[in-house]
């Protein structure tokens, strides 16, 4: 357990290319990033350095970190949080930039795939682009009704936003209206991802459904086919998606899907088909993440668990609970690099959970 926040840890994040570096985002308002050290045969369990802090000065209700995203170099880590704003550090802490043009919470950062811009997503229902390099504002987006709850980029000049108003809007950077909507969820979408390719997008509603949508046309300036392939099955909002790093043994793209009614499902993204219901977990479930190797996915929530699955054998292979007492876990994180597999996990204590997978027999490749 790494200790550096005093209230609860809401988001984190692994360096996509420093494999020791892991940023984690809480309630007091404190970004911390945290320089682990390599695991030795004589102490295995994950260590760190304190913790390098950059801390914003806010109310402390308007404190809280929603979202936290590294550029595609690792260099910079863009921090989204409920007083607007937008800021920006280094990999040693140090702010980069910082600044606000939104009238509510930013629910959602995202670095373009080159770096060049970082998509900011608001409760009052606009999406602002800003030019990294320039440290400036390029454009602000006024589509959605209402809250706009996340964004997801398909290629550099292309992003895709979702919102209360159950819509879902496909954009250029350069114009002023989205280049498609893509309707079908009745309530609101909470969350969308683009598979590995950036072929598919999957989308999660309060209507209980998953809808994939097939986007590889937009990006080559081509209207895609707005006709949905459905995923139906949950008894409750889906709250988080996630697909499974290609696999080019397989035909089709999987799915992973949680739910507030407490249980996680694998889909056959083409047929829509659910490959298997997993209900291990007595509340809702918040987070889920594949190991980047494709072997294994993981689930936590309310609960207070971590669980483990095999994805070929679709079976619970380890679990391990947080606590007794304020139990949950907020959001998990899967890095992989060389003989590293490492899950961090943010928790309602205020700790930092970092499980080594690599450690533990049950989840070793066989």
């Amino acid at each position: 357990m790494l200790k550096g926040h005093t209230s609860e840890v809401f988001v984190c994040a692994w360096n996509p290319s420093s494999k020791n570096i892991l940023g984690t985002g809480s309630k007091d308002t404190v970004v911390n990033i945290w320089r682990l050290h390599e695991p030795s045969f004589n102490d295995p369990a994950p260590t760190s350095d304190p913790p390098l802090t950059f801390t914003h000065r806010v109310d402390a209700d308007q404190g809280d970190l929603t979202s936290l995203d590294w550029s595609p170099d690792g260099k910079l880590l863009a921090a989204g949080s409920y007083d607007t704003y937008l800021r920006i550090c280094d990999s040693s802490g140090q702010l980069y930039f910082a600044e606000s043009m939104q009238k509510g919470p930013v629910f959602a950062t995202k670095f373009s795939p080159s770096g060049q811009y970082v998509l900011t997503a608001s409760i009052d229902g606009s999406v602002c682009a800003w030019d990294v390099p320039k440290k400036t504002l390029y454009k602000q987006y006024r589509h959605h009704e209402r809250c706009c709850l996340d964004i997801e980029w398909l290629s550099n000049d292309i992003f895709v936003s979702c919102g209360v108003d159950s819509k879902i809007h496909v954009v250029r950077l350069d114009t002023d209206s989205p280049i498609e909507t893509l309707s079908g969820h009745s309530d609101e979408v909470n969350q969308i991802k683009c598979n590995s390719r950036r072929t598919l997008l999957a989308s999660c509603s309060d209507d209980g459904t998953v809808r994939i949508w097939e986007v590889g046309d937009v990006k080559l300036g081509r209207a895609s086919n707005n006709e949905a392939v459905t995923l139906a099955g949950h008894s409750s909002t889906v709250n988080s998606i996630t697909w499974c790093p290609w696999d080019q043994t397989s035909d089709y793209d999987l799915l992973a899907t949680s739910s507030l009614d407490g249980t996680s499902r694998l889909w056959n993204s083409s047929t829509g088909e659910c490959l298997r219901v997993f209900s291990d977990h007595a509340a809702s479930i918040y987070t889920i993440a594949f190991s980047p190797d494709s072997r294994l996915f993981a689930t936590a929530g309310a609960d207070g668990y971590l669980r483990v699955y095999d994805v070929k054998s679709r079976e619970v292979k380890w679990s391990w609970r947080a606590t007794t007492e304020r139990t949950a876990i907020f959001e998990i994180d899967w890095q992989q690099s060389e003989n590293l597999s490492r899950i961090a996990l943010g928790l309602e204590t205020g700790l930092v959970g970092v499980v080594d997978v690599s450690q533990i027999p049950a989840l070793r490749t066989q």
